[in-house]
C-alpha cells in the first residue's frame, strides 16, 4: 500500500550562484515584509492581545515568571511560553505593540525553516526554496505572526517538534545516511525539547496532536514499531526537563492551577460549549482555505490530484502519509470541539503547503494544463472586484472609496500571483530563467501585504483596540480611580486597561458610586442602577465611539424606573 521515500536529492538540478542569490534576496525580502514589518501598524486588537500583553508586562514588572497575573489576580486560561517571550521584549526593547508581537513573528520564522528543512530532506533543494516562498506568504501565517496570541508561538513548537519526529522516525534519511541506523540523538532532544516548548505554549494538545498523527501514519504505513521509537528515554527526558518545571512550581505556588488550567480551559473547552466558541463541524474548511490565501486553487488541485492519484494507483511515499496525517489529525481534533477558533488550526499549516509546495516542483507526469486552468480562473475571479469598483463605482454606493478600492487592489495582486505562476512555473527539469520567474510570484503577495499594511489603520473607522479612548481620557485628567465602564466591546475595554495601566472595572452594584462612566450608548441608558442624571463629558466619540459622561445625580435600585431616568438623562444631554 505505500512506497519508500527516495532519495531527495535524485533528479536534482543545479542552480547557478546568481540564481542562488535572487533566490536567496526574494526569500529574505518575503520572510521580513510577511512576519516582521508593521508589527505594530494596530495596537492591540480583539480582547486576548491586551490581556496577554498585560500579563508579559506584569512579569516583566514584577520579576514573577512562573504565576500568570491579569489585573493582580492569578489567570490560568494559557502557560507562560507567549508571556516569557513578550515579558522579555519589552525588557529589552521597550513596552509596545511590535515588542508584543514579537515571538509570534519569530516562531513563524522558526516554523517556516524547520519546514524548509524538511522538504530539502523530503524532496530537495526545489522544494525547500518554495517552501520558503509560499509558507509566510499565506495569509494565515501572515495575520497571526502579527498577534499578540498564543496561536503562532503553539504552532511554530509544535511544527519544529514534529518535524524533528519524522527526522527520529527515518523519513529524512537519504543516500548519503549510513545504511546501519544510528541513533538520531539531536533529533530525539529536539523532539523532547519543542513538544515541551508547545505545551508551556497552549496546553497538553500537542502531545494529543503529535500523538495522533504517529499513529495514524504508523497505522497507514504499518510502521508500528518504529513510532515507538518517539517513546526513547532521551525524548521523554528533553520532554519532562523543559515542560514539568514550570507546571510544577506553578501548582505548588497555586492549589487550584491544574483544576482550572486542565479541568476548565482544557477538557471543558473541548467538550463543552461553555466558552461560547461554537461552530458547525465543517468551520474549518472554510477557514483553511482562506487560511491559505493566495494559494487555495494551487492547494485544492494537489489535494484533487493526490487523492486520484491514490484511488488509482494505491499507493503513497510514506513522506506524503506522514504530511497528511499531520495536516489531517489537526484538522479533525479541532473540528470535533465544541469550541472552534481560526488559529486553532495553524499547526496543520506548514504541512498542506509543503504537500503542495511538492506538486509544484515535482510535475514531470503530471497533468500541469489542469493546474494552470485552475490558476489561471481562480486569478480572473480574484481581479473582479477590483474590475467592477472601477467600472461601477460612479454609480454605486459603497462607502470608502479609497478603502474599498484598496481591498479590492489587494484581492487582484493576489490574483496577479497566480497569473504568474501559471504562466511561468514549468516542471522542474526546466533550467534557465523559468523558475526564478515562476518565483516572482511572490512579489505582487508582497505588494499586497504593504498595500495592506498601510490600509489598516484607515479601514477601522472606529479605533477597536481602546488605544486612543485611553488616550482621550488622560486628555480630560479623569481620575482613573472615579471612573467605570458602563457598556463597552471587551477587546476595547481590556485595550484602554493596558494603555493606562490600570484596570478600569464595570459598573455595577459595587462600582456604582462612581462619578464618570465610560459607555458606547447615549443617554446612560444603559446602566443597572441607572443614574438619575447623567451629563456629556467633552470626549472624541467619532473615533472611539464611546461616550463619556459625569453622574450628576443617582438614582435607587426600589425608586426608579428605566423610562423615566432613561427619558431625563436624555433630556439633560
Amino acid at each position: 500500500m505505500t512506497k519508500s521515500t527516495k532519495s531527495p536529492f535524485v533528479g536534482s538540478r543545479t542552480t547557478t550562484r546568481g540564481a542562488l542569490i535572487v533566490w536567496g534576496l526574494l526569500i529574505c525580502a518575503t520572510l521580513y515584509i510577511c512576519y516582521f514589518s508593521h508589527l505594530g501598524v494596530l495596537g492591540f486588537i480583539g480582547p486576548d492581545e491586551p490581556r496577554y500583553a498585560w500579563i508579559a508586562r506584569g512579569m516583566m514588572e514584577s520579576h514573577d515568571w512562573v504565576t500568570p497575573r491579569l489585573y493582580g489576580k492569578p489567570w490560568f486560561e494559557k502557560p507562560p511560553l507567549f508571556y516569557w517571550g513578550a515579558g522579555l521584549a519589552f525588557k529589552w526593547f521597550g513596552v509596545s505593540e511590535a515588542t508584543a508581537r514579537l515571538p509570534s513573528a519569530i516562531s513563524a520564522l522558526l516554523a517556516t525553516i524547520a519546514l524548509a528543512w524538511l522538504a530539502l530532506r523530503l524532496y530537495g533543494q526545489e522544494t525547500a526554496r518554495w517552501s520558503l516562498l509560499l509558507l509566510p506568504t499565506t495569509a494565515g501565517m501572515i495575520g497571526f505572526s502579527h498577534a499578540a496570541a498564543t496561536d503562532m508561538p503553539f504552532g511554530g513548537m509544535f511544527t519544529i517538534a514534529i518535524v524533528s519526529a519524522a527526522a527520529v522516525l527515518g523519513l529524512t534519511r537519504n543516500k548519503n545516511t549510513p545504511i546501519l541506523p544510528r541513533t538520531p540523538w539531536l533529533a530525539l532532544i529536539l523532539f523532547g525539547f519543542f513538544l515541551g516548548a508547545a505545551v508551556l505554549a497552549k496546553g497538553p494538545a500537542a502531545i494529543i496532536l503529535c500523538g495522533g498523527a504517529v499513529f495514524f501514519w504508523a497505522f497507514l504505513t504499518k510502521r508500528r514499531r518504529d513510532a515507538l521509537r518517539l517513546l526513547h528515554p532521551v525524548a521523554i527526558a528533553s520532554f519532562c526537563a523543559t515542560a514539568l518545571p514550570w507546571y510544577v512550581r506553578c501548582s505548588r505556588r497555586n492549589p487550584d492551577f491544574l483544576r482550572v488550567f486542565i479541568i476548565e480551559h482544557n477538557f471543558k473547552r473541548f467538550l463543552t460549549p461553555e466558552f461560547q466558541h461554537t461552530q458547525p463541524f465543517w468551520f474549518y474548511l472554510p477557514v483553511v482555505l482562506i487560511a491559505l490565501l493566495p494559494w487555495t486553487a494551487l492547494f485544492l488541485w494537489s489535494s484533487l490530484h493526490g487523492v486520484a492519484r491514490l484511488v488509482r494507483t494505491h499507493t503513497a511515499q510514506e513522506s506524503k502519509w506522514f504530511l497528511t496525517c499531520w495536516a489531517g489529525f489537526c484538522l479533525l481534533f479541532f473540528s470535533i470541539s465544541r469550541s472552534k477558533l481560526p488559529g486553532y488550526i495553524l499547526p496543520a499549516l506548514p504541512a498542506l503547503v509543503l504537500i503542495f509546495a511538492h506538486s509544484l516542483t515535482a510535475i514531470a507526469k503530471l497533468p500541469r494544463w489542469l493546474l494552470r486552468v485552475a490558476l489561471l480562473l481562480f486569478s480572473l475571479l480574484l481581479f473582479v472586484p477590483l474590475v467592477y469598483i472601477q467600472l461601477l463605482g460612479p454609480h454605486f454606493s459603497y462607502g470608502n472609496a479609497a478603502i474599498v478600492t484598496g481591498v479590492c487592489a489587494i484581492v487582484a495582486l493576489m490574483g496577479a500571483a497566480n497569473l504568474l505562476l501559471a504562466s511561468f512555473g514549468r516542471p522542474a527539469r526546466q533550467k534557465g530563467l523559468l523558475p526564478l520567474l515562476a518565483a516572482g510570484c511572490v512579489v505582487p503577495i508582497l505588494l499586497a501585504t504593504m498595500v495592506a499594511y498601510f490600509i489598516a489603520p484607515s479601514f477601522l473607522k472606529l479605533d477597536p483596540s481602546g488605544k486612543i479612548l485611553a488616550q482621550q481620557v488622560q486628555k480630560e485628567k479623569i481620575p482613573l480611580d472615579d471612573l467605570a465602564v458602563g457598556w463597552m466591546s471587551r477587546g476595547q475595554h481590556f485595550g484602554m486597561n493596558f494603555y493606562l495601566h490600570q484596570e478600569i472595572k464595570d459598573w455595577n452594584l459595587e462600582n456604582s458610586g462612581k462619578p464618570y462612566v465610560l459607555t458606547d450608548i447615549r443617554g446612560c441608558r444603559n446602566l443597572d442602577p441607572i443614574p438619575f442624571a447623567c451629563e456629556p463629558m467633552p470626549f472624541d466619540e467619532q473615533a472611539t465611539g464611546v461616550f463619556l459622561y459625569h453622574i450628576v445625580m443617582r438614582g435607587s435600585m426600589q425608586g426608579l424606573r428605566p423610562g423615566n431616568s432613561g427619558g431625563q438623562a436624555q433630556k439633560k444631554e
